[in-house]
């Protein structure tokens, strides 16, 4: 994030460097798609699912609009939903306003391959590892931060089969919300994005 980076340019910061991936893992493969593309996204999301994999599906859930996000993933569910009917697809939900329990339930259906969908918000960003899900679609994806795209995009590819991970927006974009998308899709770097991070929001009090 742009405050370590600065911290290891100004600070007195012992650095030790991690730039290659762990063994028999493939790049993730990262595309960004346009809400009149949609239909192009749940045919390739088929596509995976009856090859046997797995999917996330995340939406950004902001405090200050949580009514609008949350009825923005209600309706996101619906279509999913219309999508892949049961019983040939299951769909797990996951966002911060439900209890643990049921979070821990809906999670535990998506890791022993019960659900082949995971619905969520960030609240899947750290800590989650599926090693058979191999897309990663964020949408409105022009409103997460690059350090959250980057981090999100990390939940797949932990497997050998080839990971992608798709970015979903509107068309209107600002000047910085296509840079951090073309940044995306351009490189897996974290260093890289890091540095494109750190120009575009500066190093932080």
């Amino acid at each position: 994030i742009p405050r370590t980076l600065a911290m290891t340019l100004y600070g007195d910061l012992d650095v030790s460097v991690i730039d290659e991936l762990p063994k028999g893992r493939k790049p993730i493969v990262t595309r960004h798609l346009y809400e009149g593309q949609r239909l192009r996204m749940f045919g390739f999301m088929r596509e995976e699912i009856q090859k046997g994999r797995q999917v996330y599906v995340v939406y950004p859930l902001i405090k200050e609009s949580e009514k609008l996000d949350l009825l923005h993933l209600e309706a996101g569910i619906e279509q999913l939903r219309y999508q892949f009917p049961l019983p040939n697809y299951q769909i797990s939900i996951v966002h911060g306003q439900m209890k643990n329990a049921d979070k821990n339930f809906e999670m535990q259906k998506f890791v022993e391959g019960k659900s082949q969908i995971m619905v969520a918000t960030t609240v899947i960003e750290v800590g989650v590892n599926v090693p058979n899900a191999s897309i990663m679609i964020i949408e409105n994806a022009e409103r997460f931060g690059l350090s959250q795209l980057h981090q999100l995009r990390g939940r797949v590819g932990r497997g050998a089969e080839q990971s992608f991970c798709i970015l979903m927006s509107g068309n209107k974009l600002s000047k910085e919300g296509k840079v951090r998308l073309e940044t995306m899709v351009k490189t897996n770097n974290g260093f890289e994005i890091s540095e494109i991070d750190l120009q575009l929001r500066g190093p932080g009090d």
